[in-house]
């Protein structure tokens, strides 16, 4: 039997945040196949569009979305879907949240103003949602408490600070985000 046959669950999980905090990065480093990418080159059509303030050697940019999968067994098959992040293309993530159990919000330190938009859209449709503080390079220079109230989470919404590049990262993100939902009241 493969995971494509009838029988077998599937999860889609979003993953959200701003401009050049992780998104695409984290999907691929989690995701058993080659992820599906709609990556195009910045131009200078963007200049003035969008902000490369703290990703200034960014040369490609997500257009619709990213898409990974994670086989957890032939009976549960998980699927990422990451969003673009410049405003422009956030029209598309009503349709992208459709059926999502949840989401992982990356956020970046050194732009933790880019990820508001995210945190915003989760909560305002009542998805839960984890955060996952994207350390490019190891370095944070703020606390977990510096972060959490920068960020104005609720007490209850998980927050890992790690390394998108690495998948061990994203799988603890993930994790966190499927302990996050079981723990939630039923109804």
């Amino acid at each position: 039997m493969t995971i494509t046959q009838v029988g077998a669950a599937a999860c889609k999980i979003l993953v959200a945040g701003g401009f050049g905090v992780g998104k695409t990065t984290l999907v691929g480093a989690v995701s058993e196949v080659a992820p599906l990418r709609t990556e195009e080159y910045l131009t200078t059509a963007s200049v003035g569009v969008d902000d490369l303030a703290g990703v200034d050697q960014k040369t490609t940019t997500t257009v619709a979305l990213d898409f990974g999968r994670i086989t957890v067994s032939p009976e549960l098959v998980v699927y990422l879907f990451g969003t673009p992040g410049q405003e422009r293309f956030w029209f598309m993530w009503n349709d992208l949240v459709n059926g999502a159990l949840g989401g992982v919000v990356i956020a970046d330190t050194r732009r933790l103003e880019s990820s508001f938009a995210s945190i915003d859209f989760f909560e305002s449709r009542k998805i839960p949602f984890v955060v996952a503080i994207n350390c490019f390079h190891g370095v944070n220079t703020r606390t977990d408490e510096e972060i959490r109230a920068a960020l104005d989470l609720d007490p209850h919404v998980p927050m890992l600070v790690g390394d998108v590049r690495e998948r061990s990262f994203g799988r603890d993100a993930l994790l966190a985000l499927v302990d996050h939902l079981m723990a939630l009241p039923v109804g």
